[in-house]
């Protein structure tokens, strides 16, 4: 997601700054070097030695003849984006009034004037956040292109955003963006069909697969719609179902203006007739299942030019079989392309998959998270 990027990395003085080591490293995990900038409230809060540590690399504590925040943050700086996080409300404010009293905030100044990316994890307690002249601030900030990894607002603070989002919105800052200016929707996750009050019918899905998709294609500048099963995410506006039913008029509705539709979700085959009240236990019990109808062949319907991603899984041994039933469904429904995986796939965070093309079947193996990533550029290839 970020590899090859050059991240420079401002640490203010909020408490979140122990969250920064594992911050740190993350972005490393996603392939980015990351070179640390402390404020010296910052360093009252995490010593230099434990971003040292984090980074491999110095740390800048101050602001010598070295001229560090033009080495770092000019034109000819040595880094892609400047990530402050945590982001105080001193730190903003400064950075929106060009103020540079610190090394972070003489990063910030440097790096706007260089046109270097800018994104911006706020974290103070909420009624900083409320304060007219941060939100002035932050709204300065953003008119000028700054991007944000929202806070949480929790426990009467706005607290520094999860690493996941941190990381995604570093991705999409740092570019390219292929897809900027493209709606894509993204089904994912497990659907529930109700039996009784307290049982259901559904699959072993996890969502990770689906989740990844939505997350690499916002990390290329698209505007991701997700349907799934799960909580709000940080990369993409979040239209929670449960049913087939449900996901089928979530997909069509979202679908109406999408540049692509990507149909990762395990959608249940079968549906019941639920009853009113908890089926006694120790009886025998016949369920009549019904069919549920095809997300894929409705949206098809409904949008025949639309760019369509479907996913085929399979319990048939043998990659022939599963690279035959991915043809089957493309040339049925009419797709751009189909991951097919065999169902022992379900549920891990590992996964081995073919991406089906034609006359292509590219084998993937290694983690969902990368699987996304696979996915989103061969949907570039497609729109693009």
């Amino acid at each position: 997601m970020l590899s090859g990027a050059n991240v420079a990395l401002g640490v203010a003085g909020s408490i979140a700054a122990v969250r920064c080591v594992e911050l740190a490293h993350e972005l490393r995990r996603r392939g980015a070097a990351v070179r640390a900038v402390m404020t010296e409230s910052a360093q009252g809060v995490i010593h230099p030695w434990a971003m040292e540590f984090a980074t491999e690399r110095d740390v800048v504590t101050e602001i010598t003849g070295r001229v560090e925040h033009v080495e770092l943050c000019g034109r000819e700086g040595w880094a892609d984006v400047l990530l402050l996080a945590p982001a105080t409300a001193n730190t903003v404010g400064k950075a929106a009034a060009a103020v540079d009293d610190t090394p972070v905030t003489t990063c910030a100044t440097t790096a706007l004037g260089a046109d270097v990316p800018v994104v911006v994890a706020p974290a103070m307690h909420e009624p900083m956040y409320d304060h007219p002249g941060v939100v002035e601030a932050l709204d300065r900030l953003e008119s000028w292109g700054v991007d944000f990894a929202d806070p949480r607002i929790e426990e009467g603070k706005a607290k520094i955003a999860a690493e996941e989002a941190i990381v995604t919105a570093t991705a999409r800052a740092v570019g390219p963006s292929p897809l900027s200016g493209r709606e894509v929707v993204v089904t994912s996750g497990a659907t529930r069909e109700p039996v009784d009050p307290v049982r259901v019918l559904t699959t072993r899905a996890s969502g990770r697969t689906g989740r990844a998709i939505a997350r690499a294609c916002h990390a290329r500048g698209a505007d991701v719609t997700l349907v799934h099963d799960g909580d709000d995410v940080p990369y993409a506006d979040t239209v929670r179902v449960e049913t087939a039913a449900e996901t089928l008029d979530a997909a069509l509705d979202a679908a109406t203006t999408a540049d692509a539709f990507v149909s990762a979700a395990a959608i249940g085959d079968f549906t019941v007739d639920a009853a009113d009240e908890k089926l006694r236990s120790g009886e025998e019990r016949t369920l009549r299942l019904r069919p549920t109808a095809k997300v894929l062949d409705e949206v098809r319907e409904r949008r025949p030019d639309l760019p369509v991603v479907g996913f085929k899984l399979e319990t048939a041994s043998g990659d022939d079989a599963l690279v035959a039933a991915a043809r089957e469904t493309a040339e049925r429904v009419g797709l751009a392309f189909v991951v097919a995986n065999a169902a022992d796939a379900m549920g891990g965070a590992e996964t081995r998959a073919l991406l089906v093309d034609g006359d292509d079947a590219v084998e993937y193996v290694g983690d969902k998270a990368g699987l996304g990533a696979r996915v989103a550029d061969r949907l570039v290839d497609v729109l693009v």
